[in-house]
């Protein structure tokens, strides 16, 4: 068995830079929502990935037919992973800021532990997940606020959709492992170009694309969000789980958050509130340890 080298410099520039893509999304999202509806949005940013993507597949000589037979599947990774995430998000931050949807997007990981519990064999639950898991909610709960927690105003309603494409993500997360070993452009190619199927006739009866007065601004944000995040960066990450792992990859969840509120501050001129700061906080401690192995008894060898 080959052991993967020690994370170097361009293993860790890769997940800065990719953390950086994935956090400036929520702003982009945030500017192209004032133009755009969500659908719309979301429809626009998968067709330009996949269109991209697809180009890629070509030419380094893979293509769809050898995934052909996992397609129920794949479009089931592209409902959790694409349609519904990127459609809840993009709605719920019309009324939702930039930086609070970095923040609540945080209990990601901590979602997949738990459902990772229930639906594989080998990640089942222990006690720092169990802390971990509760302290994220409680950060969730500090952000939010705890009176609002119960009533369903029009932001707390966001908030809960944007939560739920948090849930989305870690659905994703577990169904993407049955296509672990699959030539993984192609996979991307075919996962994207059916979420794009999906949301064409929900863009088109829905939204009316044709009848909206989009500024250039939000244009640009759609192909940025089609091109960066959801394009290139989907490259970026299959190239680090190949030079490192999934494991190195998962520290990306503590720097969307961070980045995300950085964007929101620096570009869009956000202020958040302490309780904000304060939550953000509370849900990477709860992320940190979970992250906690414990420890393994030593076998003796002595029989009891």
């Amino acid at each position: 068995m080959n052991e993967k080298p020690n994370p170097g410099l361009v293993d860790y520039t890769l997940l800065v830079v990719l953390g950086a893509m994935f956090g400036i999304a929520f702003m982009w999202t945030k500017v192209a929502v004032d133009e755009v509806p969500p659908v719309t949005i979301a429809f626009s940013r998968i067709a330009i990935a996949a269109v991209l993507i697809h180009a890629v597949m070509v030419v380094t000589g893979q293509n769809l037919k050898s995934i052909a037979v996992h397609w129920k599947l794949i479009l089931l990774v592209g409902l959790f992973g694409n349609v519904l995430p990127f459609s809840l998000v993009a709605w719920g931050q019309g009324r939702v800021d930039a930086g609070l949807t970095a923040i609540l997007m945080a209990v990601m990981p901590l979602i997949t532990l738990v459902l990772a519990h229930f639906f594989t064999q080998d990640e089942k639950l222990n006690a720092y997940r169990v802390v971990g898991f509760v302290l994220g909610l409680f950060g969730v709960a500090v952000l939010i606020g705890f009176d609002k927690l119960a009533t369903l105003g029009e932001e707390t309603i966001r908030q809960y959709a944007i939560m739920g494409a948090a849930c989305c993500y870690g659905i994703h997360a577990i169904l993407s492992k049955s296509l672990t070993g699959l030539p993984r452009r192609a996979v991307s190619s075919g996962v994207l170009i059916a979420s794009s199927i999906a949301l064409l006739p929900f863009s088109l009866f829905i939204d009316q694309p044709w009848t909206l007065s989009i500024s250039g601004t939000s244009w640009l944000m759609l192909v940025l969000l089609g091109i960066f995040p959801t394009g290139i960066g989907t490259l970026m990450l299959f190239a680090i789980i190949q030079r490192q792992g999934a494991g190195f990859l998962s520290q990306i969840n503590f720097l969307v958050p961070v980045f995300g509120v950085f964007w929101a501050i620096l570009l869009l001129g956000e202020t958040l509130p302490p309780n904000a700061i304060l939550a953000l906080v509370i849900i990477l401690a709860g992320v940190a340890i979970a992250r906690i192995k414990p420890k393994q008894k030593l076998n003796t060898g002595v029989a009891q």
